[in-house]
């Protein structure tokens, strides 16, 4: 339950962050007149995720057997280099404010209205559709490592929506940059769990070896099927008995995120130096 409300509510809030910034400078420069054009917006990207979610559930139903194994290798992986940009990504972000604001500024600039409105209608369109794609990726990889929960998804949801709105209306004095720090440590280990996983899937069909299977067995003791272990297993990609190639896959993750998060803090140290 925990990874899929992780998930939801992460990309939803970023989402929500972006439309609530665009309305917040539309009304400020009083161009309300354009509101209209952010909730069309918000609804044909709404409406293009559930496309896109029938669509990646459609195509991943015609795999079987070893095909369907190496397709949800492929997915966990693809899932876990998605959340991996992301996380990066917020981590480089200092003034996300003010590059939408920028962004807003540029289309309302437009000596055509129209354009002006398209412009703003993409903006907001792209980011929901973004996330609303990666959303569709995140949970089928979860689903297919522990399997999905959809009233913890739900929650996500709603809870992010409601963060969202309460961060605009109380001039800001939520601290967002801790909570995107923290659910970006969980969002860490559950990207190096997807990798692991989709490793694993990968072995399963035949593709790679595990060079040494397993590794250990310590099912005895936590098992991953139980109360505790289901729950490691579908945040942190906790397996009982996993082979060598797996454990390697996943330090070896958690390793470069490191080293990425290194460089990104230096870079920092000597911008504000």
């Amino acid at each position: 339950m925990l990874e899929s409300f992780l998930v939801t509510s992460r990309e939803t809030l970023e989402a929500s962050l972006v439309v609530g910034i665009v309305l917040a400078y539309l009304n400020r420069t009083n161009n309300q007149n354009y509101r209209k054009t952010v909730y069309y917006g918000i609804i044909f990207g709404i409406l293009a995720s559930i496309l896109s979610a029938f669509i990646f559930t459609v195509f991943a139903g015609g795999f079987e057997g070893s095909g369907e194994q190496i397709f949800e290798g492929i997915t966990m992986l693809f899932g876990a280099f998605l959340l991996t940009t992301m996380i990066l990504w917020m981590m480089k972000q200092r003034h996300i404010a003010k590059e939408i604001e920028g962004k807003v500024e540029k289309h309302l600039a437009s000596s055509q209205p129209l354009f002006s409105h398209i412009g703003i209608f993409m903006l907001i369109f792209i980011a929901i559709i973004r996330e609303g794609v990666e959303t569709v990726i995140f949970l089928n990889a979860i689903n297919y490592a522990s399997g999905i929960n959809f009233i913890g998804g739900t929650l996500g949801i709603i809870a992010a929506i409601i963060l969202g709105y309460l961060f605009f209306i109380s001039t800001k004095k939520i601290n967002l940059k801790k909570l995107f720090n923290i659910s970006s440590i969980l969002l860490i280990l559950f990207a190096a769990g997807l990798v692991a996983h989709g490793v694993h899937e990968f072995e399963e069909a035949k593709l790679v070896s595990g060079i040494i299977t397993p590794l250990f067995d310590i099912n005895n003791i936590l098992n991953e099927k139980g109360l505790v272990g289901s729950f490691l297993k579908g945040l942190f990609g906790y397996n009982g008995n996993p082979s060598l190639l797996e454990v390697i896959a996943y330090a070896s993750y958690l390793g470069l995120i490191f080293y990425f998060y290194k460089r990104i803090e230096s870079s920092r140290v000597k911008i504000s130096g």
